[in-house]
């Protein structure tokens, strides 16, 4: 089938094909760094990791590149309010760059936690506020600008396309249509839609950060960053850029405003989109619509940290996420939580089985990274196997759909047709991309010490395998299946007592 991905830009899902055959170039808008990030900000960051897998399990090469956001993003998309940075700077009485390291290191032990390939460029904007200089020159020399009140602005009438990833009427905006949120008073704009490509002092007299440039000292816009940025690394025709969905109507508006309206081409050839999460009490009110978007500015927000300090494992979380589909709104509650903590749990204990069947912990060799491509070859494969493989290809090259891929995983451990010792080899092939961590978890888990008092007896292997399974499933707060476990034990005649340092099983 080859990968299809939709494409924000025209709305329909679209055949991929690179710009240079076997090779993608692409860039995800990254963080902004001047606070923790919510669980509703890591969904994007899960998406671009399944992505980034998906391209290495298809085949391709591949240039990943996230900035970092220190400097130049208001508390309004639109130039509106004080600048975040300085903000939290002020709050904290630290510096604008001790508040960027401080929370640029949270955010990647998060991305670490939920197990997201870290990208293979990570760029900081105040590391590059000479390459924005440069391309706001060539904006400049286009005839894209004009200054006003001491700060530099990009006039969108001069951009005929301005609008085209949002389906934003320019002619409807400017008679006041309201087909954006966000409309700011500037008397310095010649339109409200004009946006700052550089900020002078005149404004903002106390700002932080400045540099010296051909419009005076100042700092750049928030949006030139990701367009200087991109296109240091990945050149001035780039494969994907993605991002959350409220990026569409300012940021990544603006970006391909100000992008081509310096090169006078084609920026960004696919756009792709995450939906938000929101929170939700329940199912209930999740499907009776009582539920909010997650947000920092209204202090409506859960971090990862919450998440582990309430027993949950960062890759129930991830398991969670990758149960919808990254262009569905998804809700989150606790109730949703305690669901993919338990189904994540009893995949985890089926591999441990399917472990002890194909020989015990040995048969479980650590993770492996696949280069591009190893994962989904088929050669050296059984039929049923292959079958396995090509399903699993079917469901990531048809706009990454994580949720058929998930069932595809659990429906083989469950596939008695299979023998256990290839089943673990597509867990591990399959898994590369999910980023489960199902085999090094399943290991842990048969390596938990059991104590017995049989230790000779001849169904030893067994029993320790079920009391493993059974130990696994109270901390998962699956007690369903501890119960049944018990009956199952209690049937052969095994008693299961749980003391202080683990479970011990004798006959009766």
């Amino acid at each position: 089938m080859g990968l299809r991905l939709f494409n924000t830009m025209g709305r329909t899902i679209q055949d991929f094909t690179p710009i240079t055959s076997g090779y993608v170039g692409f860039y995800g808008c990254g963080p902004t760094v001047y606070n923790y990030a919510h669980i509703g900000n890591l969904r994007a960051y899960v998406f671009l990791d399944i992505l980034d897998r998906t391209l290495t399990f298809l085949g391709y090469d591949k240039k990943h590149v996230m900035n970092i956001t220190d400097i130049g993003h208001l508390t309004g998309d639109a130039d509106a309010g004080e600048d975040k940075m300085l903000k939290t700077a002020k709050e904290r009485h630290e510096s604008v760059l001790e508040v960027a390291k401080f929370y640029t290191d949270a955010f990647f032990t998060d991305i670490d936690r939920l197990n997201i390939i870290r990208p293979d460029v990570v760029c900081k904007a105040t590391e590059h506020v000479q390459d924005m200089i440069e391309l706001i020159k060539r904006i400049e020399a286009n005839g894209h600008t004009y200054m006003a009140g001491g700060n530099l602005y990009f006039d969108v009438s001069t951009f005929k396309d301005y609008g085209k990833l949002a389906n934003l009427n320019l002619d409807e905006l400017k008679a006041g249509a309201g087909k954006r949120d966000v409309v700011v008073i500037d008397e310095n704009k010649r339109n409200p839609y004009d946006f700052v490509l550089w900020f002078t002092k005149s404004k903002f007299e106390d700002q932080a950060l400045t540099w010296d440039s051909p419009w005076g000292r100042g700092y750049p816009g928030w949006h030139i960053e990701c367009s200087a940025m991109s296109m240091k690394y990945l050149g001035e025709h780039i494969d994907i850029h993605t991002g959350g969905i409220d990026h569409i109507p300012i940021h990544h508006t603006n970006e391909i405003a100000q992008s081509e309206g310096a090169t006078g081409t084609t920026w960004v050839n696919y756009w792709l989109h995450n939906e938000f999460l929101v929170i939700a009490k329940d199912k209930k009110s999740a499907d009776a619509g009582e539920s909010a978007k997650m947000s920092k500015s209204s202090g409506n927000f859960l971090r990862l940290q919450t998440l582990i300090d309430k027993g949950y494992d960062p890759l129930d979380y991830r398991f969670f996420l990758l149960g919808a589909h990254y262009r569905k709104q998804i809700y989150f509650s606790w109730e949703a939580m305690d669901g993919a903590k338990n189904a994540r749990q009893a995949l985890v204990q089926r591999i441990a089985k399917l472990a002890q069947s194909a020989g015990g912990e040995s048969s479980l060799r650590a993770d492996k990274t696949y280069s591009k491509g190893e994962a989904s070859d088929i050669s050296g494969l059984s039929e049923k196997a292959r079958s396995c493989i090509e399903e699993f290809q079917k469901a990531l090259e048809n706009d990454l759909s994580t949720p058929v891929a998930l069932s595809l995983i659990q429906k083989t451990v469950k596939d008695s047709d299979i023998p256990a010792e290839e089943a673990l080899e597509l867990v591990r092939r399959m898994d590369s991309v999910i980023g489960l961590k199902l085999i090094s978890c399943a290991k842990e888990l048969l390596a938990a010490p059991i104590e017995t008092s049989s230790g000779q007896d001849p169904e030893a292997k067994e029993i320790n395998a079920l009391v493993a399974e059974r130990t696994a499933a109270k901390k998962a707060k699956n007690f369903a299946r501890a119960d049944e476990i018990r009956k199952i034990l209690a049937d052969k005649g095994i008693t299961v007592t749980d003391t202080p340092n683990g479970a011990v099983w004798e006959r009766k």
